[in-house]
């Protein structure tokens, strides 16, 4: 575990201090002051000697924003801040070590407030939020501090997931840092059949920190950097082109933008405030010791998920929470070449694997030589059909596309590692049978995912996999879609018969209404 850092300013600026005040605390505290800005650095001062009944002034070692700064020719009275200044300690906790590095100027108007209360009056939500992030707190803690960048950064994945790294919105962010599926691939987080990077606990943060540098350098304002990271570069730029031309301050809180991004910063600053000063606000934050919760071990072989975490005497789902990018029951080597496991966990995995005979890895990876079947797929590699289309998500009625990656078991034929150009790249491509025609549908207004698949006779899964949607993305009026469905079904939706019917029914009803013709001196309102 990395020392905390300490600045240098604190190591040297309360030596000579106390040296130099201590020769000249004889005198009453304001000539004491008033003298202590008038010796000459090299010039040694006679000791005087302590006057009776005066009382003697205690100055003990502090806090950085308690010492005086400056040359000491330049320090007055109204620079000591105090006469009692306490000891230097390190932090009890990462709660105290966060702020201590808050950096950021405040933010504060009604929105602020607002969200001050929202977070304040729902204990639970908090409760939730503050106990996942005991996970990854210290390393985002130790990556900001060996960065020196703002500890306000480190309370960003509340505000962006709530501190769950398997978070996906509804526009297909992901992770504790929420990243776009392009702005992961521009900061080289892999996504692909196997993994997704984005809710990768340190590449993610590693991105997520380049990202917001870069940001910060771009607009030189922190404030306006937590906008682009929110709202997107080029938008912050174009409505600060616009406040130029229009006279108007370059700055987060003039500047035009969306609700969204109108309430970030303050919801960054909220939780800030209620980090700085808890038992202000009624919250009670966990006690997150100021140490690591977890270590990497790393893999030379590629090993099922159940056997690491039987190893490391963990659960399954333990191991996922600290290792939520990887999406199969296997970890490849060659693209995952390391893995998170507890703390306490470490020495326990290493000692029962020095003693673990048994096989490592029960999955590989195949890639299709061609377009083929399902079924022909799973005879090819000696599985079960079913099987085979479970553990790579295959709807029925779609074939696999040459090239595909898929998940099978180990075998006889098919028992080696998977390569590292399928770990990287690994993607399940699918294409319809012969038997189904694609088409498109309009959403109308009420319609969901999954009521649309039920409408259709097809599953939620694959209609959002067909539309490169979540299952749980919401959809506006009049989005198209793609569906594909039985040939029969799209025929008789456009059949001529059924245009005919339309026709005629339209003709019929202008007949009919050409009969009601209203007299010329009756007045319709």
């Amino acid at each position: 575990m990395e020392e905390p850092i300490l600045n240098k300013s604190l190591l040297t600026a309360p030596g000579p201090l106390i040296r130099r005040c201590r020769t000249l605390f004889g005198a009453a505290s304001i000539v004491i002051l008033a003298g202590c800005s008038t010796v000459a650095p090299n010039a040694p001062a006679p000791r005087p000697a302590e006057p009776v009944g005066e009382p003697r002034v205690n100055v003990t070692r502090g806090s950085e924003s308690d010492i005086p700064k400056g040359p000491l020719n330049q320090i007055t009275t109204a620079t000591i801040h105090s006469p009692e200044v306490t000891a230097l300690t390190p932090p009890a906790d990462v709660w105290e070590r966060i702020r201590r590095g808050f950096k950021m100027p405040d933010l504060e108007n009604d929105i602020v407030r607002d969200k001050e209360q929202f977070y304040a009056s729902r204990h639970d939500y908090m409760q939730r939020m503050t106990a996942r992030s005991e996970r990854y707190l210290f390393h985002i803690v130790e990556e900001i501090e060996r960065r020196e960048l703002p500890m306000e950064l480190a309370l960003l994945p509340f505000i962006e997931s709530a501190f769950n790294p398997e978070a996906v919105s509804s526009a297909r962010a992901a992770g504790m840092w929420q990243f776009m599926p392009a702005t992961g691939q521009h900061f080289d987080l892999k996504q692909n059949a196997f993994r997704d990077d984005r809710r990768d606990v340190l590449a993610s943060t590693n991105a997520a920190l380049d990202y917001l540098t870069q940001l910060h350098e771009r607009f030189g304002d922190w404030h306006l950097a937590l906008a682009a990271y929110n709202w997107g570069p080029g938008n912050v730029g174009r409505a600060l082109s616009r406040n130029e031309r229009a006279n108007i301050p370059l700055t987060y809180q003039a500047m035009e933008m969306p609700r969204e991004t109108q309430h970030y910063v303050p919801k960054l600053q909220a939780m800030k405030n209620i980090v700085a000063s808890p038992v202000r606000y009624g919250v009670q934050l966990p006690t997150i010791g100021n140490h690591p919760f977890f270590d990497t071990i790393a893999l030379d072989r590629d090993m099922d998920v159940d056997v690491i975490a039987r190893l490391a005497n963990i659960s399954e789902q333990d191991f996922r929470v600290l290792n939520p990018s990887i999406k199969q029951p296997i970890v490849m080597a060659a693209g995952t070449p390391h893995v998170l496991l507890p703390w306490d966990n470490i020495g326990i995995f290493q000692d029962n694997l020095r003693h673990y005979s048994g096989p490592l890895a029960s999955w590989t990876a195949w890639v299709a030589p061609r377009t083929m079947s399902v079924k022909d797929a799973a005879k090819s590699v000696g599985m079960d059909e079913l099987e085979l289309r479970r553990a790579n998500d295959i709807p029925p009625r779609m074939r696999i596309r040459r090239g595909s990656s898929l998940l099978i078991h180990r075998n006889g034929k098919h028992n080696g590692d998977v390569p590292e150009h399928v770990a990287d790249n690994g993607t399940i491509s699918l294409q319809p049978d012969s038997v189904l025609q694609s088409t498109q549908i309009r959403v109308r207004r009420g319609d969901t995912l999954s009521g649309i698949a039920r409408r259709h006779g097809i599953s939620t899964a694959s209609l959002a996999s067909w539309n490169g949607l979540s299952p749980r993305s919401h959809l506006k009026i009049g989005q198209r879609l793609k569906v594909h469905l039985p040939k029969s079904v799209r025929l008789a939706s456009t059949s001529k018969s059924s245009a005919k019917r339309r026709v005629s029914s339209k003709s019929s009803r202008k007949k009919s209404t050409s009969k009601r013709r209203v007299p010329s001196k009756v007045k319709v309102k």
